[in-house]
């Protein structure tokens, strides 16, 4: 298993925290969110690392190399217009390292519960998608399954039907967490899809669920992990990170 982390961000709205330093090196208590998802995921036994990196990657490369040394295999890939595109490009330009390979996607800009990690590795199916339910606007990216588009039709069925952040809240199971286990045949159909929509679409300012989404009609699609018990916050604004630091549990912090 190959954890993939894509760090290539600006994180604009998170100015001034991020002047200097990347997202995923800012500290929520005693240890930066790259840390605490490569601890985490080093503790499920995870050690072979793909990270792509963007702004200030220097400063990601060096804090990587400085913690953990040679105790993880890690592979750095810089994407150089991290301005211009999303982090659907950033995906792209793994697939050399990750292609056919059993992975682990998660974003790097999460905080979040390590028994997370646990959870989403123990699942016997082979493609998980970890999903939280709360209150849902426009700009979660949102994840509709059978069960809660026809909820009273009585469907039971968690298979995922949409994802996106257009979709309506109203039939929303919840929001995709951003962390999502893969094997080998969904990766090389991932990166098939992926091929049209950077080659020939040039879709390169997307959001990566666009390909999940596209793949469902294709008969590959994603299992759902509710994992609204344990802790996890995504971290857009200043704000966000303030309310973080209080939120956190003390267990965690």
């Amino acid at each position: 298993m190959k954890a993939l982390i894509l760090a290539a961000g600006t994180a604009s709205r998170l100015r001034p925290l991020t002047n200097d330093t990347p997202k995923c090196l800012l500290r929520v208590g005693q240890r930066s969110l790259l840390q605490r998802s490569m601890d985490a995921l080093i503790q499920n036994d995870i050690r072979q690392f793909v990270i792509v990196t963007g702004y200030l990657h220097e400063k990601i490369e060096q804090f990587v190399s400085q913690q953990y040394g040679d105790s993880i295999q890690v592979s750095f890939i810089h994407n150089d217009i991290f301005a211009s595109t999303n982090n659907i490009y950033s995906l792209w330009l793994a697939r050399p390292s990750v292609e056919g390979e059993d992975v682990l996607l998660l974003d790097s800009d999460l905080l979040y519960d390590p028994q997370i990690i646990t959870r989403i590795l123990a699942e016997d199916a082979l493609n998980v998608l970890t999903l939280i339910r709360h209150p849902l606007g426009e700009e979660e990216m949102k994840v509709v399954t059978a069960s809660s588009r026809n909820h009273a039709k009585g469907v039971t069925s968690d298979t995922i039907l949409e994802i996106s952040k257009t979709c309506n809240p109203d039939e929303a199971a919840g929001e995709s967490l951003g962390i999502e286990k893969m094997c080998p045949a969904y990766s090389r159909c991932l990166y098939s899809e992926l091929d049209k929509m950077m080659n020939q679409e040039h879709l390169e300012n997307k959001f990566y669920e666009l390909a999940f989404e596209r793949l469902i009609p294709q008969g590959h699609t994603f299992s759902v992990l509710d994992v609204t018990d344990l802790f996890s916050c995504e971290l857009d604004t200043v704000e966000d990170f303030e309310n973080a630091k209080q939120k956190i549990p003390a267990s965690l912090y």
